[in-house]
């Protein structure tokens, strides 16, 4: 039977008639009465332990706790919550060659977030490429291959102007959520470890700092191989992992994975699904919602090398708010991946 908390008014009730059934011809009703006040303080009192009581009820299961509580759910599984990772990358400086940028120069954005290069680097004919990392962990250090960043502090024979290398400066991820810490833990919780099993693979995977979907493929390379593909949807643009959060993976995966099997982590390959859709009512508002659905359809169900079943792209489209109807012409059948191909959402034509 659940326990219903009384409210204040509740406890000054009881405690006021449980006065007056001690104390005859007492009526601690009366506001100004020494005994009805001292039960009105002695019921606020009591309110107070109750919601205390209260909160302690919801950190006994991590499924409720608050964060301070969760972390420690976390430890006690083994399941810390992941810190968030500094976004790292090359840069390219011009200037005179011979030129001297030390470690730790620090460079900005045009939106003032900074970076600072890792080592002592010299420009040789008149350029040089260099490793930065960002100034402040998270995924506001991800930025976009051929970004400008610009010098903090002038440096005598290298231009202010610095270019973001082709593989941008990734791997940036923020402190994991609530929500997502207290979804591993249950995970955690409701499939135990069982010594190399698929979901000891996946949940390896997820403890990685940026990772958040991962896929387990036995015997993806032959026998005793296992594929584990990763993605990080919490990056800016691609959700595909860069080398370092691969590398990473796979590091964390080498240190629990059992003596006799081989891991590999992989990046799927992004393979865009465009849609033609014609909706009813054709409206801005329709059009957004109908783009959320598909997106969430695609995360929830899209993996690397499996198809995106036709029936459920448009009941994706039906659930949207506000769609009465709508005419789905492409794709026109189930859309199929080949192996390590990720669907993901490409451009929606609207007729």
């Amino acid at each position: 039977m659940p326990f219903n908390r009384p409210t204040l008014q509740d406890l000054i009730t009881r405690i006021g008639s449980d006065i007056e059934s001690r104390l005859p011809g007492v009526d601690a009703k009366l506001r100004r009465q020494v005994l009805s006040v001292i039960g009105r303080s002695l019921a606020g009192a009591t309110h107070g332990l109750h919601g205390h009581l209260d909160w302690l009820a919801l950190q006994i299961l991590p499924d409720t706790a608050d964060d301070a509580l969760l972390d420690r759910h976390g430890v006690i599984w083994d399941v810390p919550r992941k810190q968030a990772a500094a976004a790292t990358g090359d840069l390219t400086f011009t200037g005179v060659t011979g030129a001297v940028i030390p470690a730790a120069t620090l460079v900005q954005r045009s939106d003032g977030a900074e970076f600072v290069t890792n080592v002592d680097a010299t420009l040789a004919a008149g350029t040089i490429s260099t490793a930065v990392t960002a100034l402040a962990a998270g995924s506001d250090g991800n930025t976009e291959a051929a970004s400008t960043l610009t010098l903090v502090n002038p440096i005598a024979g290298c231009n202010n102007a610095a270019t973001v290398g082709a593989s941008g400066i990734e791997g940036g991820a923020d402190l994991e959520s609530d929500d997502a810490l207290r979804g591993r833990i249950i995970a955690r919780i409701q499939a135990p470890p069982h010594g190399g099993s698929v979901d000891d693979y996946e949940m390896w995977a997820l403890a990685v700092a940026g990772v958040t979907r991962a896929w387990v493929s036995p015997g993806l390379l032959g026998s005793g191989t296992v594929g584990v593909y990763i993605v990080c949807d919490g990056q800016e643009g691609s959700i595909i992992p860069d080398a370092g959060t691969v590398l990473a993976a796979q590091v964390y995966i080498d240190a629990r994975r059992p003596v006799t099997a081989q891991p590999t982590v992989f990046a799927p390959t992004a393979t865009p699904v465009n849609f033609t859709i014609a909706v009813t009512p054709d409206t801005v508002a329709v059009r957004t919602a109908v783009e959320a659905e598909l997106v969430d359809l695609l995360r929830r169900e899209a993996e690397p090398g499996g198809p995106v079943l036709l029936s459920h792209i448009r009941e994706a489209i039906s659930l949207a708010v506000g769609e009465t109807d709508h005419v789905l012409t492409i794709p026109a059948a189930d859309v199929l991946m080949a192996s390590g191909e990720l669907a993901i959402l490409g451009t929606i034509t609207w007729t």
